[in-house]
């Protein structure tokens, strides 16, 4: 028999976890302001606890695209966690809204993984998410004009982050 996933945010269970051993820490960001950049070290997985982030790439030419906009209860900073190798950042990470995040060692997050299998099941959730949103903007970028990518991106962000109505 499979366990239901538990309907909570990531962070909510990090908070629970705190009493044994992995408290994470707590950390605030005003709009515009860097979390991480390209380059540094991805030692730490971030939970999104409150605002909105966004993730970047910047170019030689000085071309910067956004590649996510992250909502609450996001999980990012994770690749390295995932790969099993020491690397350093990809992306440019930057508060897009006044923020709050969770963040703890990356081997803290393998070991509360091992022990906490619910935690596994909502990361899981969280980054298929990610996924679905990527393959909805690539679709996006790839088979419309101009003007219907535009009104196409309005929607995600409507339904990522919610809209009027």
């Amino acid at each position: 028999m499979v366990a239901a996933i538990p309907n909570k945010p990531v962070s909510d269970l990090f908070r629970s976890l705190s009493g044994s051993g992995l408290p994470p820490v707590v950390e605030s960001y005003e709009r515009n302001k860097t979390i991480f950049f390209p380059g540094d070290p991805a030692e730490r997985v971030y939970f999104l606890t409150k605002g909105a982030v966004k993730l970047s790439r910047v170019y030689e030419a000085g071309e910067e695209i956004t590649v996510a906009l992250l909502r609450e209860n996001s999980v990012f900073g994770v690749l390295s966690l995932l790969t099993g190798e020491r690397s350093d950042r990809f992306y440019h990470a930057v508060a897009f809204t006044p923020v709050e995040l969770l963040s703890l060692q990356g081997d803290q997050v393998s070991q509360a993984l091992k022990e906490y299998p619910e935690l596994s099941a909502l990361m899981l959730r969280g980054l298929s998410s990610r996924i679905l949103q990527t393959e909805m903007m690539i679709e996006t970028l790839a088979h419309r004009d101009m003007g219907s990518r535009l009104v196409s991106f309005l929607l995600i962000l409507c339904r990522d982050f919610g809209g009027a109505g």
